[in-house]
């Protein structure tokens, strides 16, 4: 396995990577909201693109993972600078963004900066907008006071928090109310046991990218997660389309 680097940003902060290099286009795993690249979607897409000789890009945003920082201080505005200054400085060429959940909002803020270089786009139970659906309206009004809200924390001991600055980020990026401009092909997978992100979410951001390419997969039994052995033979097999 490919030791874990550093990469220093002009703050200082220091964003956990793990690289390796082979043909492209690169493929950059976005994980989702307190989630890392230890995670198993992001480790059998790694351990693939080393036995195949393609190009992989895994890292922790700040105050995930490996990575210096305070988890309060993320938002999707940070995240996705840190996303494009690893893409920068270690993987020249196109791009192939995998984004997990949140991971799959920030593949959309990220995408649209790549421009040309974007060569695909998979969602895994993609979450845009999560902030305008995913909160009671106490939740919504507390976040805009300033407050941070905890929730039971389903895969985990520790309640899931939520920082309003995280939130009101969110709210300052939404992408389906309006056209997302990015056409380049498309593929969103969804379980439609789902308890996280309603699986009619893929559904609206394939109505709202520019893109003609895209293609919705739905799993009838799958979970948010989809990490089971079938779920990770399914994304490989999207990811083999791009090359």
């Amino acid at each position: 396995m490919t030791e874990t680097r550093f990469h220093r940003m002009p703050d200082g902060r220091r964003i956990a990577f793990r690289y390796t290099p082979g043909d492209g286009p690169t493929l950059v795993f976005l994980p989702g909201y307190m989630s890392d690249m230890a995670g198993s979607k992001a480790s059998a897409l790694f351990a693939k693109a080393q036995e195949e000789g393609r190009a992989c890009l895994l890292l922790d945003y700040s105050g995930c993972g490996e990575s210096s920082g305070d988890f309060a201080d993320g938002t999707f505005s940070r995240w996705s600078e840190e996303v494009l200054a690893l893409i920068e400085a270690h993987s020249p060429g196109p791009i192939l963004l995998i984004g997990s959940s949140m991971g799959g909002w920030l593949m959309l803020l990220v995408g649209e900066k790549l421009g040309d270089r974007l060569a695909g786009l998979i969602g895994i139970a993609a979450a845009p907008d999560f902030t305008s659906w995913g909160y009671t309206d106490d939740q919504r009004i507390a976040l805009a006071n300033g407050e941070t809200i905890f929730e039971d924390n389903p895969y985990g001991p520790e309640p899931t928090p939520t920082h309003p600055a995280f939130f009101a980020d969110g709210e300052a990026h939404l992408q389906l109310d309006s056209t997302v401009d990015i056409t380049c092909p498309v593929r969103l997978l969804h379980g439609q046991r789902d308890a996280d992100v309603p699986w009619e979410t893929s559904l609206r951001l394939a109505d709202a990218l520019r893109s003609g390419g895209v293609q919705v997969t739905l799993v009838k039994d799958g979970d948010h997660r989809l990490s089971r052995d079938p779920d990770i033979a399914l994304l490989m097999a999207q990811v083999a389309h791009f090359y």
